[in-house]
């Protein structure tokens, strides 16, 4: 029998016969799910779905800003939007 930490209700359990004949409860760790972007939720393309542990640090990332954390759209439209408002504040405090 796992220790009493490892038998919690976030665990899968399977019921498993064994040579003997009982029946004892197997306990799985839940895989991970997709990463996934902190704006609009869609899944992250690029990244390997496996715990952070077990990948290195280029396999959980993307090298540009916000990669792993924002998808490109959403990123895309964080950019525009930002040089907009740079561009609107520079307009106003050019015709004062």
């Amino acid at each position: 029998m796992p220790r009493r930490a490892l038998r919690t209700r976030s665990r899968k359990r399977k019921q498993v016969r064994t040579p003997g004949g009982r029946l004892v409860t197997h306990y799985f760790d839940e895989r991970p799910g997709m990463p996934r972007c902190g704006v609009c939720g869609k899944p992250l393309h690029g990244i390997r779905v496996e715990k952070p542990s077990k990948t290195s640090k280029s396999e959980r990332t993307i090298s540009r800003i916000y990669g792993g954390n924002v998808c490109t759209s959403c990123l895309e439209d964080a950019l525009v939007n930002y040089a907009y408002d740079l561009w609107t504040a520079y307009e106003t405090q050019a015709s004062q």
